[in-house]
This record gives structure tokens, sequence and C-alpha cells, in this order.
């Protein structure tokens, strides 16, 4: 999947400050920074090793730009509620990175990647003062 002029890369050590960031940044915009989210998990901060442990079952993706900064990410992992099914987790983008279809881009990639790793469902979790994203996940079906 072309990505250009950005890259894509399966999250590293290296990455995992940034994209906490990320993370952090877009609840806190949407005052989402709620006890029982994503932002005070602690495993927010540590990401490539939670994906890395099971490649066969998970993946995280991180894109960056043409200066090699982090702009943004997305992954999946298994989900024990359903057969053969993943979930879609944590597709972030700088506000900079935004509007220019990036997040559809990182979307398809997971649909991608989560069937070459044998899932067959897709879920998703959301909260509705996303609205952006609602969107969008409603616009892919």
């Amino acid at each position: 999947m072309d990505f250009s002029p950005f890259s894509i890369h399966p999250i590293t050590p290296a990455d995992d400050a940034a994209i906490a960031a990320i993370v952090r940044a877009n609840l806190e915009q949407f005052h989402l920074n709620l006890p029982g989210t994503v932002y005070f998990d602690p495993e927010l901060d540590h990401l490539s090793a939670f994906y890395t442990a099971r490649p066969d079952k998970r993946g995280y993706f991180i894109l960056t730009d043409e200066t090699g900064a982090v702009i943004g990410g997305v992954g999946y992992a298994e989900f024990d509620g359903l057969p053969d099914c993943c979930e879609l987790q944590k597709l972030y983008l700088t506000d900079a990175a935004k509007g220019f279809g990036l997040g559809k881009k990182l979307m398809r990639l997971v649909v991608e990647q989560a069937g070459m790793a044998g899932y067959r469902t897709l879920y998703l979790e959301i909260h509705t003062n996303l609205t952006t994203a609602v969107h969008i996940y409603e616009k892919m079906g």
C-alpha cells in the first residue's frame, strides 16, 4: 500500500513515546482523558511490547512523515468475543496529518494485515465524541 510521501513500519520501542503522546493528545482534544480510557493505561507507553509479543496475532503500524517523525499509527489484536475476530486498535493521527485520507489508508492496511493473520471479522469500539472517526468507520463499512 502506497503512503507516499509518508512511510509506514511495524512499531518498535523507539516509537512508543511518540505514539503514546499522539493518542493522549487526541483524547485530550475530545475531553476523553478519563479514567477507564486508554489515556490512563500504563501499557500505552509500551505498545511495542504488547504488539511484538504475539506477532502472529497482533500488529501495530507507525506512520512517519518525510522527516521520520511519527505522525500516527493503527493496530489490531485478537478479540476473544468472536471466532476469527480481531479488534482494530488505536487509530490516531497528529492534527497536521488529518484530512489527507491517511486514516482510511491505515484502516485498509489493518484490514489487509488482519486478513493475512487469519482473521475474518474486525471488531471496533469507539466513543461517539470522536465524530470524524465514526464517520470514517461508517463510510468504510
